[in-house]
């Protein structure tokens, strides 16, 4: 198991990882953003995240997708570290912003992908859910990218006791509203995400496990990630 290094800031902003993670965790990313692209291109809707940067770029013609969902993932972390008075990890962050991006240069070759893509509509929509379940399977599984609303989900339990799924809803229904109120899609496949892509994280992180061999690194759990970062915030100050 590895562990984020204990010398300082420096430890904090590069905490080691082996090899064979940052694979997982990149391949992840890489496979979520190709999912997530794959829901944009279907038109019917997409996760609540891509709705509001979708939506915020109709209102913000500069704004791109990575800059819009780094700036989510900031905005989560100054929250969690303001609540929690410990420095953030990064890897949130770079989830958001490396997803994002990769999103915008999906998009970048729109043309492209409609003159060759074989599906299209329900179809392209199913491919895009089992792209975002099995990627969201191998982020976890790096144990290297949480996602910056589950910190702040996760202190919302520790502060009003209500289960994590609770405050995970709330948090992505105030994306989804904000997002839908500027333009973003919302449609079947917003609900299919909603509904279905939890669902089958677990049972892929399974089978990656029993055919593939991949080790789950996310069975850390988060609060020793949180106990890592107050380790490091006192090294560091």
């Amino acid at each position: 198991m590895s562990r984020a290094s204990p010398h300082g800031i420096v430890g904090w902003l590069r905490p080691t990882f082996t090899r064979s993670q940052y694979f997982v965790y990149l391949l992840g990313c890489v496979l979520f953003s190709l999912g997530a692209v794959c829901f944009i291109q279907a038109k019917l809707g997409t996760d609540p995240l891509d709705v509001f940067a979708l939506g915020l770029r109709k209102q913000v013609p500069w704004m791109t997708v990575g800059m819009a969902q780094g700036g989510i993932a900031v905005l989560c972390l100054a929250i969690w570290s303001f609540w929690n008075k410990k420095l953030p990890i990064v890897s949130p962050f770079v989830t958001f912003f490396l997803c994002g991006s990769l999103i915008d240069l999906g998009l970048h070759y729109h043309d492209w992908l409609v003159a060759n893509l074989p599906l299209a509509g329900y179809p392209l929509m199913f491919l895009a859910v089992f792209l975002c379940a099995y990627a969201s399977s191998l982020i976890i599984m790096s144990g290297i990218g949480i996602r910056a609303m589950d910190l702040v989900a996760i202190t919302m339990v520790y502060k009003w006791k209500a289960p994590f799924v609770v405050w995970k809803t709330l948090l992505e229904a105030c994306l989804l509203l904000a997002g839908f109120l500027m333009g973003g899609p919302v449609g079947p496949g917003t609900i299919a995400f909603l509904t279905v892509v939890d669902l089958l994280i677990q049972p892929m992180m399974i089978a990656n496990q029993r055919y593939l061999g991949l080790r789950n690194h996310g069975l850390r759990g988060r609060k020793e990630i949180e106990q890592e970062t107050a380790a490091n915030f006192a090294t560091a100050t």
